[in-house]
Formats: structure tokens, C-alpha cells, sequence
């Protein structure tokens, strides 16, 4: 829904450098990509930024960063901003996710056909 002046505040640039203070990088050095799980390390607290408690809310089980970006509706670059905020202030857990598991040797799965088709 545009306001009067056409703009839609929502969507806008401005809206985005607002929510995280001007700046296009973290406060601290983290490496974020879009499958780091964040958790969250307790609720809320009262007069945080409204992006920062939606995060903690929604980090109380498992997300992907972006998964966080998608339920908050925000893009990435500011995300990754916003979870370095909370991660400085020790409000979120960032971790790598699960490795996929690892198959066994080809070779080895060749071997024990060959030995099941000899029974």
C-alpha cells in the first residue's frame, strides 16, 4: 500500500538503511552465509529494535539465515547486519549446519553386492 507521497515505506531503501543504522556491515566480523543455523539465547527484551526481537523469536528452534530472511521479509545484506548486531551482544548462537552424511567408498558398496549376490 503506497503512503501519500507515492513511496511504498515497506519496501523502501530508506526503510532498510534505517533498520540497520547506515551500515552495510557487520559490527563484528562473522561469516555468515545463507545455511548458518542462528539460535536464539533467550527471549526478547524490552525496547529492543523491533527486526532484532522478530529474529530472536523466530531463532527459539533452528533457522537458516535464510530462512530468517524470509520469514522477516528482509533481504539478506540486511540480515546478515541485524544477526551481527545480536551475535555481538551474545542474544543469538551462530553455527555451521549439519554436514550432509557421508557415503561410504564406492568401491566398498561394489564389494558387498559382489559378497550379497554370492550367498
Amino acid at each position: 500500500m503506497s503512503d501519500a507521497g507515492g513511496g511504498d515505506w515497506e519496501d523502501s531503501p530508506e526503510r532498510l538503511y534505517v533498520i540497520t543504522g547506515g551500515r552495510s556491515g557487520s559490527s563484528v566480523p562473522t561469516t555468515l552465509d545463507l545455511v548458518t543455523l542462528i539460535v536464539a539465547r533467550s527471549g526478547p527484551k524490552p525496547g529492543m529494535q523491533p527486526e532484532h526481537a522478530a529474529i530472536i523469536q523466530l531463532c527459539e528452534a533452528p533457522l537458516s539465515v535464510a530462512e530468517v530472511s524470509a520469514y522477516t521479509g528482509l533481504p539478506f545484506s540486511v540480515v546478515t547486519v541485524l544477526l551481527g548486531d545480536l551475535l555481538a551482544e551474545n542474544r543469538v548462537v551462530a553455527r555451521a549446519p549439519v554436514p550432509p552424511a557421508r557415503l561410504p567408498d564406492r568401491a566398498l558398496i561394489e564389494a558387498v553386492i559382489d559378497g550379497l549376490q554370492r550367498l
